[in-house]
Formats: C-alpha cells, structure tokens, sequence
C-alpha cells in the first residue's frame, strides 16, 4: 500500500499568497529606505557625483533579495 498524501489545505494557499504579495512591498520599501540614506549622506557631504546614492541602492538590492530568499524558504508547495 502506498502511503496517502495529506490533503491540501485551503489555508495554507491563501497564506502564501498574502506572503509572496508583501515580499514586492518590503522589497520597495528596503530599496527606498537604502536610497534615500545614500540621498540624505551626498547632500551631507557635498557629493556631486551621488556615488553614495549608488552605493547605497545597490546594498539595498542586495539586502531586499537577501530577505525575499529567506522568506521563499517558508512558502509551502
């Protein structure tokens, strides 16, 4: 006899589909954050060049995939 499979439960989809929504908002709000800080420390410091505004988007890109690839780890097929 093959062992049965426990059925799907309606929950769990909704509950993943309120999770993969809120990853494109966090990850906005993580890119924004991180640029406005790179904005606010080239207008500190009197950059012309905005290299800490380029800086600082791209380590929030990083940050941003760094928390999507750990909240991927917890939606359930």
């Amino acid at each position: 006899m093959k062992p049965q499979k426990p059925p799907k439960e309606k929950n769990s989809t909704v509950k993943n589909v309120a999770l993969l929504s809120g990853i494109a908002f966090e990850m906005g709000a993580i890119i924004y954050l991180a640029a406005q800080g790179g904005i606010w420390l080239d207008e500190k410091y009197q950059n012309e060049k905005r290299i800490y505004t380029a800086i600082a988007t791209l380590i929030g890109v990083a940050i941003s995939l760094w928390v999507v690839l750990r909240q991927i780890k917890n939606v359930k097929y």
